[in-house]
């Protein structure tokens, strides 16, 4: 600015930051080909106010996602913990992946060094997003025959080492131990597993474990039947219980594996059933499946199909459990329910379009990318995607996939079960390659099994007004008014007298795009985020009206419900959340319009630090300062 006379000038320069208008956004799109069709289709248009060089189309497939399950083999392996129940998660999936495997003709020693990431969901270099995730120096036995050998021999023996002389299992086995029938039950089932498995097991080590079982069965229907008794009976016996539970549903499964039905716990538990856990449904369920009790397997299919859930979007499926349920018991953990469900349908409907998602779902809901939040949730779900995998016939797969853009074949992959974990599953166009306009991503199949596939359009949008986009996370930001209506209300002083005192309230006024405000005027920011899975460390990042100022400028720690660590800065408010939970949260703050001028509050951002494909962005917002 410059002020010049005949006779003195004078002048200033300043400078201020200008940003450029535009976001990057991130359109995803989620398919599958089916195993009865050949092919599927994606259209999106790339808009023409966009910064070219930053746009990149990548497609992800895959002929079998449950296959993912040997990432999470290390974790077992090197879990920590010397408990009973870990000495069994440790080996049993291990063996059980080892077999399925072999059986699928693949080269253990080429696996070790596998190039190929399974789940078409995650973006990035394979190798790279493993590293992020690695928690420790990996140890995966199931790359070598030999020390697959020497590793479940060495867990056969030390569960062998911990059976109590009544044949039962207790947590840590050591001096003073009891056996505990949840422990006993989870030996007995990992047992049985590894027999089937070609496991040599220890002499009359399984068998006991039965019998225990079996005595302890046996005492609950005595219970049971107590309380059929008139009340002095009641009296006499002291000890009695009203209904079969949750434990007598997962020692009854057992047992059935191992050949051994009681005829009256059977009934006790059909009459019961809608007294059970939903995990305990579905363990039922795959009892009454195994002795061929259609009419009970019936009931309790339609059961849990009360709790089912879909999102035909991202094609997920998953059981909602009920609010105020025991998750922190083992019968009351969303993920072994999930498994546990997986693996009945398996066996009930391997094929059908809820199982696949189903699978999804489960693998989306790694806590850690890889295993998921404990070791027994990890060790049931590789158990239900091992037997996804041989029932859905995903470990055979034979086909060639194509890949055409607008038209053209762009590439060719054929896929066995011996080159699964070598191919390239990965399509890229970038830059000046994508051009202004609608285009059309198709993959046609050809042979068996399913294909599913994950693709993601980036942009870095200039447009005039730039869309919310987003998949397994979404972000709708709400602007609101915030008017004063300071009311006066009667209040007893510290004499006991009345006195008038002013309420702080205010009426809320929603504001729309283009909305006007005066120069202190009060706005309340809320980001309301709808995540399709439970996340972990994930930013968001609002972009400020450059008119409006945030009213608290202190970062930190806030009382908000999602724990979030706020950050103020000149142009935007972050927002570090650790965990994110399935569902819909909100978050706010406040602003202060201040700068009279026509403002834009850019697109809020919402990314998974070590996931890639978690991406959303909101709309933009457009806002009119006026002097007060």
């Amino acid at each position: 600015m410059k002020a010049l006379t005949d006779e003195e000038s004078d002048a200033v320069e300043m400078s201020f930051p200008v940003y450029l208008h535009g976001a990057e956004r991130m359109e995803a799109f989620a398919g599958t080909v089916k195993p009865d069709e050949t092919s599927d289709k994606v259209e999106f248009d790339i808009p023409e106010q966009r910064l070219p060089e930053e746009s990149v189309l990548e497609l992800r497939f895959s002929p079998s996602l449950a296959a993912a399950m040997v990432d999470a083999l290390p974790y077992l392996a090197n879990y920590p913990h010397k408990t009973t129940d870990a000495a069994m998660y440790r080996f049993v999936p291990t063996v059980i992946t080892y077999n399925i495997l072999k059986e699928m003709g693949i080269d253990l020693k080429q696996l070790e060094n596998k190039q190929t990431n399974l789940n078409a969901q995650e973006l990035g270099d394979p190798a790279e997003r493993a590293k992020q995730w690695k928690q420790y120096d990996e140890y995966n036995p199931v790359y070598n025959p030999d020390e697959i050998e020497r590793f479940v021999k060495q867990h056969v023996e030390d569960l062998a080492s911990r059976q109590l002389s009544d044949g039962g299992w207790g947590w840590l086995s050591g001096y003073g131990e009891h056996s505990s029938p949840h422990i006993t039950a989870n030996v007995v089932h990992g047992l049985i597993l590894a027999d089937k498995n070609q496991v040599a097991l220890v002499p009359g080590m399984l068998e006991r474990g039965l019998d225990w079982l079996q005595n302890y069965q046996q005492e609950q229907i005595q219970l049971l039947k107590n309380w059929e008794e008139n009340e002095a009976k009641k009296a006499e016996h002291k000890k009695y219980k009203r209904h079969a539970d949750n434990l007598d549903a997962l020692i009854f499964n057992v047992l059935v594996e191992g050949g051994r039905v009681n005829e009256e716990m059977h009934g006790y538990l059909n009459r019961d059933r809608v007294e059970l856990s939903v995990y305990a449904k579905g363990v039922l369920g795959l009892a009454l499946h195994t002795i061929g009790d259609k009419e009970g397997l019936s009931k309790v299919m339609e059961n849990l199909e009360q709790y089912l859930q879909q999102d035909a979007e991202n094609e997920t499926a998953w059981l909602r459990l009920p609010s105020g349920g025991f998750w922190w018991f083992w019968y009351g953990n969303e993920d072994a329910a999930n498994a546990i469900y997986l693996k009945l349908l398996s066996r009930t409907e391997p094929r059908s379009e809820q199982t696949g998602r189903l699978v999804k779902y489960i693998l989306n809901n790694r806590k850690n990318s890889t295993y998921w939040s404990c070791i027994s949730d990890t060790a049931l779900s590789i158990e239900a995607l091992a037997e996804y995998l041989k029932a859905s016939g995903e470990n055979r797969p034979e086909m060639v996939v194509e890949v055409w853009f607008d038209g053209e074949k762009k590439k060719e992959v054929k896929i066995t079960s011996e080159n699964l974990f070598e191919i390239d599953n990965r399509f890229t166009i970038e830059g000046v390659n994508l051009e202004t306009g609608r285009h059309t991503l198709e993959l046609r199949k050809t042979g068996s099994g399913p294909l599913y596939y994950n693709a993601y359009m980036k942009t870095f949008s200039t447009q005039e007004f730039i869309e919310a986009a987003g998949l397994e996370i979404k972000i709708e930001r709400r602007y609101t008014k915030l008017i004063p209506d300071n009311e006066q209300t009667a209040v007893a002083n510290s004499s006991g007298q009345a006195i008038e005192q002013t309420t702080e309230h205010f009426k809320r006024e929603p504001l729309v795009n283009h909305a006007e405000l005066k120069s202190g005027d009060l706005v309340e920011v809320e980001l309301i985020i709808d995540s399709k899975n439970d996340y972990e460390y994930l930013i968001f990042e609002d972009y400020k009206p450059a008119g409006l100022e945030a009213v608290d400028l202190r970062s930190g720690y806030t009382n908000n419900r999602l724990g979030a660590y706020l950050e103020y800065k000149s142009e935007k408010v972050k927002f570090f959340v650790q965990r994110l939970a399935h569902g819909k949260h909100s978050i706010t703050y406040q602003l202060r319009a201040e700068i009279p001028g026509k403002f834009s509050a850019l697109p809020s951002q919402g990314t998974g630090m070590h996931a890639p494909e978690l991406r959303a962005n909101s709309d933009e917002m457009k806002l009119n300062v006026v002097d007060k």
